[in-house]
């Protein structure tokens, strides 16, 4: 099971946003997306799920190519978004219902669903509505929904927003358990200091490409960096190099 990104370029109204953007992510492995805003990462993601078509290249999950076989491949991913997506007449319930309906789950796998419910305090609110949770708990719903499912990629876009420290632990936690099941995690994040406890590589995506790929130790290296320096000063470097290549 290898996600395999080759050559892709694309973006909106035939304009390249991302450009022969490489990236591959083995079994059992957690890839951290990251680049400032407007890099490129929201587009590789709508393309990796399918929302934007490329203008150049290929994207396959185990060999099965998205452009080819569109359904196949979005039965293998399970997808976390920045902002939750909620159904406003749905309970939780009933949003739980629909995403093992969506991934042919049986009944069995309440035991699974139920486990995620109590590690993020929401068995007992099965019965509520979304106008009653919070942004956390909205985002807990997501965070439930997608590691119910036995997808073989976990694609996370800006998780941390919302959560508390608990929620944090217990959402690092279920990546470390999906990697060692020998899923595929790809997860976007400006939060590196959380990031780290479960995400070893990354890839930083810098105006569309993708410059750099290893360790944190690897890219203080790679860009100079002080082992007293805060990774934000890798943004301050990247806006830097931007700055400059707008005004070459």
């Amino acid at each position: 099971m290898t996600l395999e990104i080759t050559n892709l370029t694309g973006g909106y109204s035939g304009i390249p946003v991302i450009k022969n953007v490489n990236l591959t992510v083995e079994k059992g492995q957690a890839l951290g997306l990251i680049g400032l805003n407007g890099a490129g990462k929201s587009t590789t993601i709508k393309h990796l799920l399918g929302l934007l078509r490329p203008q150049k290249g290929t994207i396959t999950l185990d060999g099965v190519d998205l452009a080819k076989q569109p359904a196949q491949f979005k039965k293998k991913v399970a997808y976390i978004p920045e902002t939750p997506v909620i159904y406003p007449e749905l309970t939780l319930k009933e949003h739980i219902e629909l995403t093992m309906l969506a991934y042919d789950l049986g009944e069995d796998s309440w035991d699974k669903a139920n486990e995620l419910l109590t590690m993020f305090r929401l068995q007992e609110k099965l019965d509520w509505l979304p106008v009653h949770f919070s942004k956390g708990m909205q985002q807990k719903v997501m965070i439930v929904c997608a590691f119910l499912t036995k997808a073989e990629l976990l694609v996370i876009d800006e998780p941390f927003t919302g959560l508390d420290p608990l929620a944090v632990a217990n959402f690092i936690d279920l990546i470390k358990q999906a990697c060692a099941e020998g899923r595929e995690v790809l997860m976007t994040t400006h939060v590196l200091a959380d990031a780290q406890q479960a995400i070893k590589t990354y890839a930083i995506l810098n105006q569309g490409t993708i410059e750099f790929v290893g360790s944190l130790p690897e890219i203080r290296a790679h860009y100079g960096l002080k082992e007293t320096d805060s990774f934000d000063k890798l943004y301050q470097v990247l806006y830097q190099e931007e700055s400059r290549d707008q005004h070459a």
